[in-house]
């Protein structure tokens, strides 16, 4: 299994913006995605992306407002977060799978240890 390390979560307020990254500790031709777990509530999908960067999918609450990308040069995939609500508040968690996407966290097989994302209101 590849390592990931989830970094650049933070405390923000409503509005404001913050990128996390996850870099792996090899290069993996995974999709990756990010998902996030706010206390009391099951892991939700946010969004993932194929290994190219050519195929994406969003969460609705989340589309139009956490652009994902990934740079394969340096195996780090990225989640620049926009106007962030303090809904949004959660522990955010990368993962890889093989094959296809999937908004299932049961379908990924290796994770980061999380990253926490507090936004103020």
């Amino acid at each position: 299994q590849v390592q990931l390390v989830e970094s650049g979560g933070g405390l923000v307020q409503a509005g404001g913006s913050l990128r996390l990254s996850c870099a792996a500790s090899r290069r993996t031709l995974y999709y990756m995605g990010w998902f996030r777990q706010a206390p009391g509530k099951e892991r939700e999908f946010v969004t993932a992306i194929s290994w190219g960067g050519g195929r994406t999918d969003y969460a609705d609450s989340v589309k139009d407002r956490f652009p994902i990308s990934r740079e394969n040069a340096n195996n780090t995939m990225y989640l620049q977060m926009n106007s962030l609500k303090p809904e949004d508040t959660a522990v955010y968690y990368c993962a890889d799978k093989p094959l296809g996407s999937s908004r299932y966290p049961r379908d990924y097989d290796s994770w980061g240890q999380g990253t926490q994302v507090t936004v103020s209101s």
